[in-house]
């Protein structure tokens, strides 16, 4: 391949890749003309709305994904077939032979990135996706007198996160936490559809972690010193981790920790029953401070 062969194919790869991303840059302004309502109407945040974003983003994203994973390991390999026929005669065999490995090389590489960005983006649905499956199995928790909100924004040091579902009603106020995991092989003696809470780490077919329990109990100390800033009440918000899909088994085996674990569907058992710890002034004042903070959705 000559030098201008090899200028005319990066110069058409960068024209390429410009044309797509200012298409998707034009088309994403265009969402913003034109509204049937107002533009200052802002709506309450829906379940795993921070989780649908970015899953929304990637799939836009997708396709520059693709062209930049095939264009990189055939820039390289123009770029380095100039440069080997510019070596002397001796040197050529040699140097096409380390050109060859590079660009399998970034081939290699290139072929890894997209498909982990495809794995992070099917793992992300996937959160999205039971995020939604335990808020309608908080939804019958609302003719009861609660109120629910979902996927609530969250700063603390500088770090920004979100409280997957806040649910407030006559028996207190309870951060959800939602960890949606795939089943896989299991040890000898384990369920594959089966995890253990010992009452301090998860016990699962695979082995033992505290994934989502530190974090629930540090959302929910988050959210009781906010609103106790806000409404002027030190009201405890109880965590609870959910795993939607899972058999959970409750065996407490050693001094249990704050948060508690259970199935999605044994969700509207364990948060109303219990007695009757908030009046309906002060769940309207939680629920006045939160829908603050969630009605931030825009067009």
């Amino acid at each position: 391949m000559t030098l201008n062969q090899t200028l005319f194919l990066v110069g058409y790869i960068v024209l390429y890749l410009g044309s797509i991303a200012a298409l998707l840059g034009w088309r994403r302004q265009q969402r913003r003309t034109r509204l049937p309502f107002g533009e200052n109407l802002k709506l309450l945040r829906a379940p795993g709305e921070t989780q649908f974003r970015i899953v929304r983003r990637m799939d836009e994203d997708g396709v520059m994904w693709l062209a930049l994973a095939a264009a990189a390991p055939a820039t390289v390999g123009g770029l380095l077939s100039v440069g080997v026929a510019h070596l002397p005669a001796a040197m050529q065999t040699v140097g096409a032979a380390i050109a060859l490995v590079t660009v399998i090389a970034c081939f290699i590489l290139a072929v890894r990135w997209f498909a982990e960005k495809t794995r992070e983006s099917r793992d992300r649905y996937l959160g999205y996706f039971g995020e939604r499956l335990v808020a309608e199995h908080l939804e019958p928790l609302k003719v009861q007198g609660w109120r629910i909100y979902h996927d609530v924004p969250a700063t603390a040091h500088g770090h920004r996160f979100n409280l997957d579902h806040v649910a407030v009603g006559p028996a207190g106020i309870f951060l959800v936490e939602t960890k949606t995991r795939r089943k896989g092989a299991a040890r000898p003696g384990f369920d594959d559809h089966k995890v253990y809470f010992d009452g301090h780490v998860l016990v699962w077919p695979w082995g033992e972690d505290n994934h989502g329990l530190d974090q629930a109990e540090r959302n929910a100390a988050w959210l009781t010193a906010t609103l106790a800033a806000e409404i002027g009440e030190q009201l405890p918000v109880r965590p609870v981790l959910t795993l939607p899909g899972w058999w959970v088994e409750n065996k407490p085996s050693r001094s249990s920790r704050l948060c508690r674990v259970a199935n999605s569907k044994a969700l509207v058992g364990l948060l109303a029953d219990g007695p009757e710890v908030l009046a309906a002034s002060q769940i309207e004042r939680i629920a006045a401070r939160l829908d603050f903070h969630c009605r931030d959705v825009e067009y």
